[in-house]
């Protein structure tokens, strides 16, 4: 059983690791831990929130509106990602629900050119997490609301990649490995702590609405394609993203 004796000597070359397989951001030299870091994934999503609270502060501070400032948070995300759950999710859209077969399906998920299923769902979810975070950003609050959605949206990750096998013997999530339930368990135990932290007693509809969307995902990413896949789990990050700050945007409004 994983616990945090365990993990307490890993704790810096798992974040290391954490940094570089979910960002494009510079870390020191380390040596990969795959999904073994996967409890960390919370954390990394959190210092990333921190990150784009900051900026927003700033932005707000130079008198931006919080619409214009939503979508620069956005853009920054996406930037230190690398477009990673983006891409992902609009590959799985174009997966899920463009092809026939299963074959097919995954087929579509490796092509890298964009197709229409693929661009409404970057356009609805996209405008959905804006019009949020716009609300969040305009009522205050957006430090705790960015460092808790951060790391909460990174927490399914861990787990639809334990609770579910691969879905081909390549890509980023076959090389990537399985974590262990535990590892997956100790990163949602640390992104509840985090959240809750962040946004208090919001915490709870927010786990419980990520809860659903993410479940919804693996349900039909097992039923279409028989488990996960790198793009799935960027999918997971955003609709999981989506739902947190839909959850906080209701309670300001």
């Amino acid at each position: 059983m994983t616990t945090l004796r365990d993990i307490a000597p890993r704790l810096l070359p798992d974040l290391w690791s954490g940094f570089a397989l979910l960002t494009r951001l510079p870390v020191p030299d380390h040596a990969p831990r795959g999904a073994g870091s996967a409890w960390a994934w919370p954390l990394v999503g959190a210092v990333l929130g921190a990150i784009a609270a900051g900026f927003a502060s700033a932005a707000l501070w130079l008198g931006l509106t919080p619409g214009v400032v939503a979508a620069g948070v956005l853009g920054l995300m996406a930037l230190m990602t690398g477009g990673l759950h983006e891409d992902g999710l609009s590959d799985t859209a174009d997966g899920l629900f463009g092809g026939w077969t299963r074959e097919r399906r995954l087929e579509i998920m490796k092509d890298s050119r964009v197709g229409s299923y693929g661009v409404l769902a970057l356009v609805l979810v996209t405008l959905a997490r804006w019009s949020a975070l716009a609300t969040v950003l305009a009522a205050g609050g957006h430090w705790g609301a960015l460092i808790a959605v951060g790391a909460v949206s990174r927490a399914p990750m861990g787990l639809v990649m334990a609770a579910l096998p691969n879905a081909r013997a390549t890509g980023l999530s076959h090389a990537t490995g399985r974590p262990s339930a535990q590892v997956a368990l100790v990163g949602l135990a640390l992104a509840l702590a985090l959240a809750l932290l962040g946004a208090g007693w919001a915490t709870m509809p927010m786990l419980a609405a990520a809860a659903l969307a993410v479940a919804l995902l693996a349900r039909t990413a097992q039923a279409r394609i028989g488990g996960q896949t790198g793009d799935i789990l960027g999918a997971s990050q955003q609709l999981a993203e989506a739902a947190c700050l839909a959850v906080l945007a209701a309670r300001l409004a």
